[in-house]
């Protein structure tokens, strides 16, 4: 295991990481290798977070991909201090010259205008509002945010505009937020999705870290029910021969909590996440690897993934189509299977701000 310039990262310095490792991402052309000399003597300082500002200067953005039920996001940081293996979002990473793998975890960018950045965007001419989805890249309610407090801010102007927003998280910081859900929840302009892989905590804590236990994310489901806030779970991934074996008690434990809806996808692999997910299963699970990897395979045409669109969410194949009859049964039995309530779009309002022209109450 090496990080980017090729020295050997020690377990003791990636303690409470889900990356074994920091290869070079793709866009780099050389890649370099530290050699001890006798001179200096290697780090073993433990790998730290560190967070700079993302200096962007837009915030809003656009997707107009046919298989996800949303064309517009919201991303309050790049990277993800949670540290899931399996991250699908760990390649973006390389767009910024970074490594998809512990930098990912580890090299964090915010964006405090984050706020500010998305009240612009909203008073455009011609602006239509719709559902945006905060939670499809990188966790908003990951670790630093409770320093950062971006997503607040976020949560804060969508509010005043009364815009609708949908939020996907396995962080419980959002229970810090309740107050300005629980308004948004009585205008039906908010619903929330609570991720989950495994209600097994040694597999969750080598998967995914930084994450809120299993029955900390279940209770978050239970409190923010309770206030009145649409909530449903997203078992996400279902990760075949390892965690799908779970796929019934997930749902129960998920209705038991109150959710009012459950969805799922399946492992997605795209390019550096394969070998990182490979090499985390041939350390945390040897002797079922193989196993494990011959069935993601399976479902995506002999690949360790396929991008094509309707594919990479379900996957195919006898077990993609077994994994999802058993959700489906499931979820009807345990109750989960309503239809996800429309959120109003109606209304929609710019704030006045300061120096705007009073109107006239005729």
């Amino acid at each position: 295991m090496t990080d980017l310039l090729g020295d050997p990262i020690e377990p003791e310095r990636r303690r409470g990481r889900g990356a074994g490792s920091n290869p070079a991402n793709r866009y780099e052309r050389l890649c370099t290798s530290r050699t001890d000399d006798g001179w200096e003597r290697p780090s073993d300082a433990e790998v730290r977070t560190r967070v700079d500002i993302d200096s962007s200067r837009t915030i809003l953005a656009r997707n107009t991909s046919p298989d996800v039920p949303f064309d517009r996001s919201v991303n309050p940081y790049r990277g993800c201090e949670h540290g899931c293996v399996y991250c699908f979002a760990r390649p973006t990473h390389a767009h910024l010259g970074f490594s998809p793998g512990l930098d990912f975890e580890t090299r964090l960018l915010a964006k405090p205008n984050a706020a500010a950045l998305l009240a612009e965007a909203l008073r455009k001419p011609g602006y239509t509002a719709a559902p945006i989805a905060i939670g499809t890249n990188t966790d908003p309610y990951q670790p630093v945010e409770k320093d950062w407090r971006i997503m607040r801010q976020v949560l804060e102007v969508l509010w005043e505009h009364r815009h609708p927003v949908t939020i996907t998280t396995k962080g419980s910081l959002l229970t810090r937020d309740i107050d300005l859900m629980r308004k948004m929840a009585r205008e039906n302009i908010v619903r929330v999705t609570v991720s989950l892989t495994t209600l097994d905590n040694r597999l969750s804590r080598a998967m995914e870290p930084r994450c809120a236990a299993p029955a900390r994310r279940l209770a978050m489901v239970k409190e923010l029910t309770r206030n009145g806030i649409p909530t449903g779970i997203g078992l996400a991934p279902i990760v075949p021969g390892l965690t799908d074996h779970e796929i019934e008690h997930l749902l129960r434990a998920g209705a038991e909590a109150g959710a009012d809806f459950a969805t799922f996808i399946m492992l997605r692999l795209p390019l550096e996440v394969a070998p990182l997910f490979e090499d985390w299963l041939a350390r945390e699970f040897p002797e079922r690897a193989a196993k494990i990897m011959n069935r993601v395979r399976e479902m995506h045409g002999g690949k360790s993934y396929d991008s094509q669109w309707f594919k990479r969410l379900r996957g195919e194949g006898v077990h993609a189509r077994l994994i999802a009859r058993r959700f489906e049964l499931a979820r009807k039995k345990f109750g989960l299977d309503c239809e996800r309530t429309q959120l109003r779009t109606d209304l929609f309002r710019l704030p006045p701000r300061k120096g705007d022209q009073l109107t006239l109450g005729l």
